[in-house]
């Protein structure tokens, strides 16, 4: 029953009542019986609008109910068991215990049993263990950025696109602003990244097409991979569906979202590109910590390295890391094509 369509129903038939319609007539305009319309009108004289509400359908009392005596008893000879030098702790040996100790009083089920230690704290839930999935770490050897984006809409429904760079553990920023997120827009604020910022020896990023490239074809390394082979950056996909596995960069996503793009009225892409510079200089002088503010010193990409990239770049000897979580088959997703790993590390991260 959709109680929400019942109190408009029953409010309909009170109003007609209220104008001194017969219950003839107020049937013919309610698809309902004789018996509902009268307990309705009924509750209405006692209760008023109040009184059209369902009332609860929780029973009034519990045939099988124990009492506080029968839990006490339970968990006694529980502590009883745990304290004996040989025998079983379950159910089953606290009924056989029970059946000694009080015969003739009926025995509590297994599921009783179980419903009152774990009340009591007696019994606690096994903690779920989580897979380990391997994270990368920053060293003086190995840099490593962090690189996401996110997007809001403008009046009127144009996208903005917000690109961020995160190097790791400094928090120093690089921001592209920009009306889509295509391979040009990612492959540019990589390039711009990597000037301002450095070269990392690693970049952490999610499976967005516009890093990993488009989902229909199989077995392809996208533009963006390329440029990062290219300029000797390993990169590392996280899980699907994890994005908190990103969460440095994820965590600047939402401060941009706050501190800055709700506090303020944006009426085109160029006028958010303009501001840019504001929230970068607030976030780097205001947001992070003193400790934070000196980016680690790394190797740049310089304007003369930009210009001298080939048009088409090929694929270079590198390193690609991605991160999967084994499915109940055995299968991990990879280059939008399925891999078979081994059944037995189902539910595992390789």
């Amino acid at each position: 029953m959709d109680e929400k369509h019942e109190r408009i129903w029953r409010r309909k038939a009170i109003r007609l009542t209220l104008r001194g319609l017969r219950s003839k007539d107020i049937r013919k305009q309610i698809p309902r019986s004789r018996r509902w319309l009268c307990k309705w009108q009924a509750r209405y004289q006692v209760l008023g609008w109040r009184g059209l509400q369902s009332e609860s359908r929780h029973p009034h009392r519990c045939a099988h109910r124990y009492s506080n005596t029968t839990c006490r008893r339970i968990v006694c000879i529980r502590h009883q068991l745990e304290h004996a030098k040989l025998g079983w702790l379950g159910a089953k040996a606290i009924q056989r215990a029970w059946e000694r100790r009080y015969p003739g009083q009926p025995c509590p089920s297994k599921s009783l049993i179980y419903a009152m230690l774990h009340r009591t704290g007696v019994l606690r839930p096994a903690r779920k263990q989580v897979a380990y999935c391997p994270r990368p770490t920053a060293t003086p050897q190995f840099v490593l950025h962090a690189m996401d984006w996110t997007q809001r809409y403008l009046d009127g429904g144009p996208k903005v696109y917000a690109f961020h760079t995160v190097t790791i553990p400094d928090r120093a920023i690089h921001q592209t602003i920009s009306p889509n997120k295509r391979r040009a827009t990612a492959c540019g604020h990589l390039l711009e990244a990597c000037q301002q910022l450095g070269l990392p020896d690693g970049l952490q990023l999610d499976n967005d097409a516009a890093f990993n490239g488009t989902r229909k074809v199989a077995r392809v390394f996208s533009p963006f991979v390329r440029l990062a082979l290219y300029l000797g950056i390993e990169l590392i996909f996280i899980p699907f569906g994890e994005a908190e596995r990103n969460g440095v960069v994820e965590r600047l996503n939402g401060v941009w979202s706050q501190g800055f793009w709700k506090r303020r009225h944006f009426r085109s892409v160029a006028h958010v590109q303009r501001a840019s510079p504001v929230f970068v200089d607030w976030y780097t002088a205001e947001y992070l910590q003193p400790s934070m503010t000196t980016p680690t010193k790394t190797r740049r990409l310089t304007k003369r390295q930009r210009h001298a990239l080939p048009n088409a770049l090929p694929i270079t000897a590198g390193r690609i890391h991605f991160e999967r979580l084994v499915d109940a088959q055995g299968n991990i997703a990879l280059l939008n094509d399925t891999w078979h790993i081994d059944q037995r590390l189902a539910g595992q991260y390789v």
